[in-house]
């Protein structure tokens, strides 16, 4: 085979319709818009979700659920994120964003205790569980909370 024989396969590329070209297209005179009505004329389209002035399917479905604009949004950091950290690194919230452990927006830093560690290290965040305070301490690391 070669470039000069490479063809699309049979019936895979049709030419685009040419309306409003006579009666002998075939797309002649309403050029494939039929007669009369919204669709038929220029500009005239409906929005999505539009029903025909039934009402839409998204205001006959009851509301649901509940926001709450006092919440708080905690980014969790696990003990096997501290991993990339060398020992007696000093870890706090600017080094976490540097290194893209806690990215976005967030109100807090918790420290969960997923994972494991076997070198000393501090790590200064809003909240920290238990265990994960237990694990760090064991290491002969420290835990320094700070809201």
């Amino acid at each position: 085979m070669k470039l000069n024989e490479l063809a699309p396969p049979e019936g895979s590329r049709s030419s685009r319709k040419r309306l409003g070209r006579g009666p002998g297209s075939g797309l002649g005179k309403t050029s494939g818009r039929g007669h009369k009505g919204q669709r038929s004329r220029s500009g005239g389209n409906i929005r999505p979700g539009y029903e025909g002035g039934q009402m839409p399917l998204h205001r006959r479905l009851p509301k649901r659920g509940f926001t709450s604009i006092f919440k708080k949004v905690i980014s969790v950091v696990n003990i096997s994120d501290l991993k990339r950290f060398e020992s007696g690194a000093v870890v706090d919230e600017a080094v976490l964003r540097t290194t893209g452990i806690a990215k976005g927006k967030f109100d807090q830093i918790k420290l969960l205790a997923k994972g494991d560690i076997d070198y000393p290290i501090t790590v200064k965040v809003d909240a920290a569980s238990q265990k994960a305070i237990e694990k760090i301490e064991a290491a002969g690391g420290k835990v320094e909370v700070t809201a």
